[in-house]
Formats: C-alpha cells, sequence, structure tokens
C-alpha cells in the first residue's frame, strides 16, 4: 500500500515521502480500514516539525518512532480481527487512533490502516468521507470542552478564541446548539464567516482587544493562547471556566509550553482553569455523529489534498491560519 511516511523532523515537504509500505496485520479488537480520508491537526505538524523540542523525548530523538502521521480517519471496513463482531467488510466508519502518547498509532496518512474497534462507529449516510474524516480530532474536541469542561447551557455567555480554525467552527455551532450566546474572536477576513456558524457577535482580534473589552463570560475556549492567562481570566465572569487549547507558539525547546503551563496552573480565586482532552470513545463518537447527522452542525472544510500532498496539507496546518479543517483524500 501507499502511505506517507516520515523520515526525521523539519518542513514537510523535506521529511515527508509517499513510498510503498505493507498493509498493517489485523490484530485482537482491530479493524481494517481502507482510509478514504482522513484529517490533519495540531499534533500532526508538531511531530513532523519536531517543536517544541522537548516533545522529541517523547515521539522519538531523531525521527518519530511512529513514522505515519494522522489519526482521525473515515473509510470502509476492509478486515475485523477476532473480538470484533459489530463491525464487518463493507461497513462505512469514521473515528480516531488518536492516543495520549504521541510514539503510538498506526497513522493515516495511508490507504490502509489499523484502528481499535472501539474507536470506530459506522458514518452517518448523509456525511461525506472528506466531512467524516476531517471531524473527529477538532470536533470531539471542541464538543467535549462546550458541553463537558464548560458546562454550556442556555443562557451561558461563551467567548472562543481562534473561532475561525477547526475546533472554533465546531465550538461556535454547538454552544449556540446548547442555547448559549457566543462571542467568536477571529482575523478580519473570517468575520462574516464565524457570524454565518451562529456567532451572535463577532470580534476582529486586529481591530479589538477583547482583554480589554468590557464584556464578561462564564466560559472562554482558548484556542490561540495569545494573550497572558491572567488577562483572559480577568474577562470571565465570577465561578467562571477557563479552557486553555493551545500548543502556543512551537519555536525553540520548549516553544509555547510555558504558557500553556501557566495557564494550567492559574488557580483564580473567583474562577476555574481546566484543560480538554480528545477522548475517543464510541459514546463520544455517536454523540459527535449525531450532531453532524442532524445538519445543525457543520464541518467547514479550507481545502483538500491528495494522499501524494501531504506535505503541502501538513504546511498548511502549520501556518496556524487555517480556516475550519483540511482534509486529505484518498482515491
Amino acid at each position: 500500500m501507499k502511505a506517507v511516511v516520515q523520515h526525521g523532523y523539519g518542513p514537510p515537504d523535506r521529511v515527508l515521502a509517499l513510498e510503498d509500505v505493507a498493509v498493517p496485520a489485523v490484530g485482537e479488537g482491530e479493524v481494517l480500514v481502507r482510509v478514504r480520508a482522513t484529517g490533519v491537526n495540531t499534533p500532526d505538524w508538531l511531530t513532523v516539525g519536531g517543536v517544541p523540542r522537548i516533545l522529541r523525548l517523547q515521539a522519538g530523538l531523531r525521527q518519530p518512532k511512529a513514522p505515519v502521521r494522522g489519526s482521525d480517519v473515515a473509510g470502509t471496513v476492509a478486515a475485523v480481527g477476532p473480538g470484533v463482531r459489530d463491525l464487518r467488510p463493507g461497513d462505512e466508519v469514521f473515528g480516531s487512533l488518536w492516543t495520549k502518547s504521541i510514539a503510538a498509532g498506526a497513522g493515516t496518512f495511508a490507504e490502509f490502516t489499523l484502528a481499535p474497534a472501539t474507536q470506530l462507529v459506522r458514518k452517518p449516510a448523509g456525511l461525506s468521507f472528506e466531512e467524516a474524516g476531517a471531524s473527529v480530532m477538532s470536533g470531539l474536541t471542541a464538543l467535549l470542552a462546550v458541553r463537558d469542561v464548560g458546562r454550556v447551557g442556555p443562557g451561558s455567555r461563551v467567548l472562543v478564541n481562534g473561532a475561525s480554525g477547526g475546533v472554533g467552527t465546531f465550538a461556535v455551532q454547538i454552544a449556540k446548539r446548547l442555547g448559549a450566546h457566543v462571542t467568536g474572536v477571529c482575523g478580519p477576513g473570517n468575520v462574516e464567516m464565524v457570524r454565518s456558524l451562529g456567532a451572535d457577535d463577532v470580534i476582529d482580534h486586529t481591530v479589538e482587544d477583547y482583554t480589554r473589552g468590557p464584556q464578561r463570560f462564564d466560559v472562554v475556549l482558548d484556542n490561540v493562547l495569545n494573550h497572558p492567562p491572567a488577562a483572559t481570566i480577568a474577562v470571565l465572569r465570577p465561578g467562571g471556566t477557563f479552557i486553555p487549547n493551545s500548543a502556543g507558539e512551537a519555536k525553540g525547546l520548549l516553544g509555547g509550553l510555558p504558557r500553556v503551563v501557566r495557564a494550567k496552573l492559574a488557580r483564580p480565586r473567583t474562577a476555574t482553569v481546566r484543560s480538554v482532552e480528545c477522548d475517543v470513545t464510541r459514546e463520544n463518537l455517536d454523540a459527535l455523529s449525531a450532531l453532524l447527522a442532524s445538519g445543525e452542525v457543520k464541518v467547514i472544510i479550507e481545502r483538500s489534498y491528495p494522499l501524494a500532498d501531504a506535505a503541502g496539507a501538513v504546511a498548511h496546518m502549520a501556518t496556524r491560519r487555517a480556516r475550519g479543517n483540511i482534509a486529505i483524500t484518498v482515491r
């Protein structure tokens, strides 16, 4: 099969190559998926670049231990391993290989991939492979941040910083569906798009600094982390929740980790700081699937790339200016 293999760390066009590799063997509780589409997410471009460098202690010092990037997947079941009884060859599925370890995982930038059966569900008939493949990590992160961590409900006032990105576009829509008043923060070129997703107010960050404005919020989901954590916490109402969800600047040895750590270690007297993790379970995938199948939450895809140009897709993601999600299609 064809797969995009990473050799070393650096610019995507230098370290990623389309190569012939063996189709993986199916083990207990696993599903072999013929990949039709996948998405590019933050862990992908961080691992390709090997930044911040301290992450190489886990991923691999000279090159990643797991050579194929990608975690989201949409496709058809090619084979199932022992113990898998509710999926069979030919089923259209979507899900994720994601684990907390960036050194693990078979990778989805390939024609076939292995996934735990517990991390796959059937794809809604009305959802394209491209939409499904680009939705998982960003969609689940937004859903869990808004629904579970922020506990957003009718009347909640929510601010989404980075509202035009993958997680942000989902978060705006999900928060609105839960009855919240949503303020989105984005660049000037994305104001109308964020408004079209249902945001009640949209702040152009080149014109207005939300940390200096008069508005106060119950939840701030920060996908950019471009302000000191203390400044963001100051715009929360008493009892509010700050959810830092960004890698920050990924340069040098530590990159933006110090700011991320400061955010997570902050202990404000009148607010809460809580992180969000992409927890890939069938229960969570079913909840995301229902939202997408309803048509009330849409997958925003800025651009799709063929598998052979996965390097271009990763480079696009690395600009941190992607509008919505980036997909890779496998024909």
